[in-house]
């Protein structure tokens, strides 16, 4: 095995020529002239004695477009390397299958194995739109490889805060699910430059109350970090290192909640000390996050028999999406049209229970002769997976669509 070299200036693989071939196939791949056709025509088509509603704003964002474009680019920039890549490009089963076609091999993202250590120099290894912990960049890095980045921009913005919050003394606590790979990342980031920074991830309202008790009153630290055990670095204290906070967030949350958890933590601060100098918070939600959020807030204003929700299991903003719309109406999360099984059952992911169960739903529709069918999808999910949703609900109601 080749012995690393120094390191490798990251490559840039958006070179005029190899997008033009890029953007070719990508189409092929994901895009849909059906759902242009539904957007077009203000995001409802009716058929016989069935209505479609499509959210305004779904599927695809910027980031997930752009880290698409440079692993389809990594394989074109160098079609005898091996290509490998940290974890998944996206949380979307279809476009993770695509990169495994094309002989791109997906590597552990939690922890460091040996093969990290087989890479060679002329290996490639991907960057996920979720960015990587730095320990694991230092070893891509030793290693000599060369390496193509797709970190979200929205994401490099969060770690600049946390980045930031370190170089000041101010512990970073971070909205989010302590095992996602964006979380992971940040958290990485918020140790600052000389790994003398501190982080604390927390998920819930009531992860948040017990950090607010703990913070107005002090309380058992053995405790405090049983509860939050693998959600904060090692040699955490929460009687030192609740002093001054700083919030930032998994870029994917709920917004709602993320203010809410800010207010909360700011009013304890502020009953402990008398003020709250020592608080500090930064929006860092992703905007097209929010916007299909927002978006999904406005259809919901319309009536609807149920809701289909689109996309990976382990996609954070989309379960977010089912969170919205289950509070309102029947709602399903599918991974693809494949897991509507007819007019009665279909398959779908239960967030609460976190597993598949069939369900029937023939109730939804009792004694409606006409029926409104509302639709959206998280942003890593593509428009081919949301047309072919969309075909699949018209053929089981009797209309096959051209």
């Amino acid at each position: 095995m080749p012995e690393p070299t120094t390191s490798r200036p990251r490559v840039n693989v958006r070179r005029p020529d190899v997008m033009e071939l890029v953007s070719a196939e990508v189409a092929i791949h994901y895009r849909s002239s059906l759902v242009e056709k539904i957007k077009d025509m203000g995001g409802k088509m009716t058929r016989g004695n069935t209505t479609l509603l499509l959210a305004k704003d779904f599927g695809f964002c910027y980031g997930v477009e752009r880290a698409i474009d440079l692993a389809y680019a990594s394989r074109k920039v160098f079609p005898d390397n091996r290509i490998f890549l940290i974890g998944e490009i996206i949380h979307n089963p279809e476009v993770n299958r695509q990169l495994r076609e094309m002989d791109i091999v997906s590597l552990p993202w939690k922890e460091i194995d040996a093969t990290y250590d087989d890479l060679t120099p002329e290996d490639v290894v991907i960057v996920p739109a979720f960015g990587a912990p730095t320990k694991f960049m230092a070893k891509i890095e030793e290693r000599g490889c060369y390496t193509v980045d797709t970190t979200c921009g929205d994401v490099m913005k969060v770690w600049r805060r946390v980045r930031g919050y370190a170089k000041e003394g101010i512990t970073s606590i971070i909205h989010g699910k302590a095992d996602h790979e964006e979380t992971r990342a940040t958290a990485s980031r918020a140790l600052g430059e000389n790994i003398d920074g501190h982080y604390l991830v927390i998920l819930t309202l009531a992860d948040t109350d017990y950090v607010c008790n703990f913070i107005r009153q002090g309380g058992d630290k053995a405790a405090f970090l049983e509860r939050f055990k693998g959600c904060h670095e090692d040699g955490f204290d929460p009687n030192l290192h609740l002093r001054k906070i700083g919030v930032a967030n998994q870029t994917t949350m709920l917004k709602g909640e993320t203010l809410e958890i800010q207010n909360r933590l700011a009013a304890a601060i502020l009953d402990r000390d008398g003020s709250a100098e020592n608080f500090y918070a930064f929006d860092t939600i992703c905007g097209a996050t929010q916007e299909r959020q927002d978006a999904l807030f406005e259809m919901l204003k319309t009536k609807m028999d149920m809701l289909l929700v689109v996309g990976g299991y382990n996609s954070s903003n989309t379960a977010h999406l089912v969170e919205i719309g289950e509070k309102e109406l029947p709602t399903f999360f599918i991974r693809d049209a494949a897991q509507i099984k007819s007019l009665e059952e279909i398959v779908h992911y239960d967030l609460h229970a976190k597993e598949e169960r069939t369900v029937n739903y023939a109730n939804v529709f009792t004694g409606k002769e006409h029926v409104i069918i509302g639709l959206t999808a998280g942003a890593s999910c593509p428009n081919n997976l949301i047309e072919a949703t969309v075909r699949k609900v018209f053929g089981l109601r009797g209309e096959i669509l051209e």
